[in-house]
């Protein structure tokens, strides 16, 4: 059975059983701050199982895009790990539960309609506590006891330990089902099936209190259970992921074989390029932080992977098309990001070679160090810096280590791994999924927040939760108290912060009581209006007014729509890859982000603030409506890849140019934008560019602001045409540019004058002329021509130059070329000199420059530099 035939087949049984099918919640899971990564099926029905909020229905069943590293030294090494993977679930929340659950997996597994396993082969294992589900599978499956093993809680029961070590919280014993192959292989685990029973309560005994209502989750992984259906040994070898082993080894140039040595490298590059392009997919980008921090990882790992194998200029996002063909049946959304994935995956692989090379250089000058030579090991410190300095990973140097007859100390790098991790508090990132607080208890007791913003700017409205300090409380009374309050009403009109729109700002009044709204924040289906009492008593179930600032919210909507017309103008000039990547809309202003690899030309620009401006003046009529997300999808509604959409989404419809999927607020015609004025276009980061674009008001505003600054720059300079202002600049830069000549050749006759007197009063030392000076009224060129004219001497020379320009430290230091294979740098030298002048920089061997605050410490900075050449000399 093919993998993708496994995956239906699966959502297809569980529907039979009444479970709602429900599509995969995104992998980066922007809403919860719990998790960097979707880990487990069950992620996306927090709330359910939590018992928060209103249940729409009480069975699901999906097929949930997961990523997780913290096994990731297995990925390649084991048949069965990865990096991302495909999690089959079913869910029951206070429905149906285990004797359900252990009868359908049954089914699904052995009858021949479904799967049709070989019942003999199959075994299961329950917490050893648990009679139930021993019960279960003995007396009403039929499964001999000699088939069924007892576990602790330590292997059957979620989360891990739970009973003894905790976590606090929902927790439950589980049941797993293993496969056992033909002779010689090992068992594979391929479902558990977890009881979500009890709430841990402090320490044992008697800490597990039975939950009011049971819950069922159970996790089959995709790739796992492929594998035995297909009869292979490794999930790398199922239909899908086999395709594209062999494309990386084409790639490499090494023929793919299972056991073959490069088969670990090869799945690994597999592995990971399938995990970042799903990444990327959703938007995030390789970085230095949270999720972008583990993309990097993951790509410089497999880059690293292809160079270990000869592989040294970029391949992985020729890759890029090949995991879109096996993964575009589920997800045929990627389809319509390939190229943009491609560059970014490229544009990154490019620059970490360039870095690779330079850490060869120095895992070059570690190996030649005389200590690696006489102890033929490199140490766990000199691994640990190409490992952080250079990104290399620690297979990487041993490979290289082993080629020059040398080995690496892994458990000192490993010592030095876990310290860093210390230090900084990172690990990969937390598995957790489970987590609630006092908005969740508001949402529980209260409900969502009615948003009545779209159809009005001001309502009635009651106050049903108030939040400082992170802890309910039941009134505030001490106006322009010093601390922000989190008010929660049963209806509001003020929107809150989400795709990119700021969050409304306003009043609450009643009576005598008058509370000012700063920020609008969102808790799922809560809103959090934020703010201060000026007057008055806000207290829990008290009548309010609640009213949007009108001029504000006007402001924000014009920036809102603007940004549909300006994607849709994107897309015109620059094609359809040019996807929105991210945006901020604020009062009259916004700011998007989209998919290009290069910079726009000022032509490009122009024609993309053209079409937008022609948009708005044809005043086409801006119509909204709730649509079931899939009749939107057929009308070729637009959505944000890595957003997460209901089930009833809102289609904003302009003209018949834009269709797009948006839940914020807009205006009723594009007219009512007035004007757009693009202010600048940027990189953000790897094949993202930005648009800064002013409207409304802001955008008149910034026109006059530039109208007048050529005014004032016409008087300046005397010409009274502002046309005429390019030909006068153009004449001022030619007068610049021979008196900057004039002064060269001025300084350089300067420098002349005193060159033998510094030459023949300069200190020796073994046969090399050590010389220091601060030269008056000088600027970098003339530092530059005293280095220049000293090193062409015929005397070998050590130069430290210092002065004061614009107010701050200068310092630059030379050395003749034959001493740097002597070791004396003059990039050291500018190091300890600058330090003393509260500065630092840097350079090459020959020549460095450096900077300082401290303008009264350059005689200081001089002689320390002048003490370490002497050093370095003698």
């Amino acid at each position: 059975m093919l993998t993708n035939e496994l995956r239906e087949k699966y959502l297809e049984f569980f529907e039979s059983k009444g479970c709602i099918r429900r599509p995969s919640d995104v992998l980066i899971p922007k809403d919860d701050k719990t998790v960097l990564f979707t880990p487990a099926g069950m992620n996306q029905f927090k709330n359910q199982f939590l018992g928060i909020g209103k249940l729409d229905f009480t069975r699901a069943t999906t097929c949930q895009k997961c990523l997780r590293t913290g096994d990731i030294e297995n990925v390649g090494v084991t048949a069965y790990h990865h990096t991302f993977f495909e999690m089959l679930g079913n869910f029951s929340f206070g429905d149906y539960f285990k004797r359900e659950a252990i009868h359908w997996a049954w089914e699904f597994l052995t009858d021949k309609k479904w799967l049709g396993l070989n019942a003999d082969k199959l075994t299961v294992t329950v917490f050893q506590e648990d009679d139930e589900a021993f019960d279960i599978w003995n007396k009403e499956i039929k499964l001999d006891s000699s088939r069924i093993r007892r576990d602790n809680e330590y292997e059957n029961f979620w989360p891990a330990g739970a009973p003894t070590e905790g976590p606090d919280g929902v927790c439950g014993p589980c049941s797993e089902i293993f496969y056992h192959p033909d002779k010689g292989q090992k068992e594979v685990e391929i479902w558990n099936l977890v009881f979500t029973q009890f709430n841990r309560v402090g320490d044992p005994p008697d800490n597990l209190r039975p939950l009011p209502k049971k819950n069922i989750d159970t996790g089959m992984g995709l790739e796992r259970c492929a594998a035995v259906l297909q009869g292979v040994e490794s999930n790398f070898e199922i239909d899908t992921l086999r395709q594209l082993c062999e494309a990386a080894a084409d790639t490499v140039k090494v023929k793919y074989d299972f056991h073959n040595p490069e088969g670990r490298a090869i799945r690994r590059i597999a592995d990971h390029v399938r995990a970042i392009t799903m990444c990327i997919h959703e938007g995030a980008v390789p970085g230095s932080d949270k999720e972008s921090y583990v993309i990097r990882q993951l790509l410089r790992r497999a880059v690293l992977e292809g160079y270990l194998l000869g592989r040294e200029t970029p391949f992985l996002s020729t890759l890029v098309p090949k995991v879109v063909e096996i993964m575009k049946q589920p997800y045929p959304e990627l389809t319509e990001t390939v190229q943009s994935v491609s560059d970014i995956i490229h544009e990154e692989e490019s620059q970490f070679l360039d870095t690779v090379e330079r850490g060869v250089n120095r895992f070059n000058q570690i190996v030649q160090k005389s200590d690696v030579q006489s102890s033929k090991t490199i140490s766990g410190d000199d691994a640990f810096d190409l490992h952080q300095t250079y990104g290399f990973l620690v297979e990487l140097t041993v490979a290289m280590a082993k080629k020059n007859g040398v080995e690496v100390d892994r458990l000192a790098f490993e010592n030095r791994v876990k310290e860093q991790k210390n230090i900084s508090g990172s690990g990969l990132f937390a598995n957790s999924v489970m987590s609630a607080g006092p908005l969740d208890s508001i949402r529980n007791e209260a409900g969502a927040t009615i948003f009545k913003g779209y159809d009005s700017s001001t309502c009635e409205a009651k106050v049903v939760g108030l939040i400082r300090d992170e802890k309910q409380i039941e009134k505030v009374d001490s106006p322009n108290h010093a601390d922000r309050v989190g008010v929660i009403l049963d209806q509001s009109p003020f929107y809150g912060e989400a795709g990119g729109q700021v969050g409304d700002v306003g009043t609450f009044s009643s009576d005598d009581t008058q509370f000012e709204v700063v920020d609008t924040q969102r808790h799922g289906d809560l809103l959090v209006h934020i703010g201060k009492l000026k007057a008055g008593t806000i207290k829990l179930g008290q009548k309010v007014t609640a009213v949007v600032k009108g001029e504000r919210r006007a402001g924000i909507q014009r920036a809102h729509s603007a940004t549909h017309i300006l994607h849709h103008a994107l897309h015109q000039v620059l094609g359809k890859h040019a996807t929105q990547r991210g945006s901020k809309v604020q009062q009259d202003e916004l700011r998007f982000d989209f998919a290009h690899r290069s910079s726009m030309t000022r032509e490009e620009i122009d024609r993309v603030e053209d079409i937008v401006n022609q948009r708005i003046a044809e005043g086409a009529s801006v119509h909204t409506q709730l649509l079931p997300i899939e009749e939107a999808r057929k009308l070729g509604a637009m959505a944000l890849f890595g957003e997460k959409y209901p089930d009833e989404v809102r289609v904003v419809k302009m003209g018949e140019f834009s269709t797009e999927l948006c839940g914020g607020t807009h205006l009723t015609s594009t007219g009512q934008v007035g004007l757009c004025k693009v202010i600048s276009e940027e990189p953000v980061g790897k094949g993202v560019r930005r648009i800064t674009a002013y409207t409304g008001e802001k955008a008149v505003e910034q026109m006059r602001q530039s109208d007048e600054l050529l005014r004032e720059l016409s008087q300046l300079l005397k010409t009274p045409q502002v046309q005429d202002l390019p030909q006068r600049i153009q004449t001022l830069q030619d007068e610049l540019k021979s008196v900057k000549q004039q002064l060269a050749a001025q300084s350089k006759q300067s420098v002349s004058g005193v060159l033998d007197e510094l030459l023949s009063q300069a200190e020796e030392v073994n046969g090399v002329k050590v010389i220091t000076y601060q030269p008056e009224n000088a600027d970098r060129d003339m530092l530059r021509e005293f280095a220049d004219q000293l090193r062409a001497s015929r005397t070998p020379v050590a130069v430290l130059l210092g002065a004061e320009i614009d107010g701050k430290v200068a310092l630059l230091a030379t050395v003749s070329k034959e001493l740097i294979k002597q070791g004396v740098k003059a990039n050291d030298c500018i190091k300890v000199a600058s330090k003393v002048a509260g500065g630092g920089g840097g350079g090459r061997p020959d020549l460095a420059e450096a900077g300082g605050r401290f303008i009264d410490k350059i005689p200081e900075a001089l002689e320390a530099g002048a003490a370490f050449y002497k050093e370095q000399l003698g």
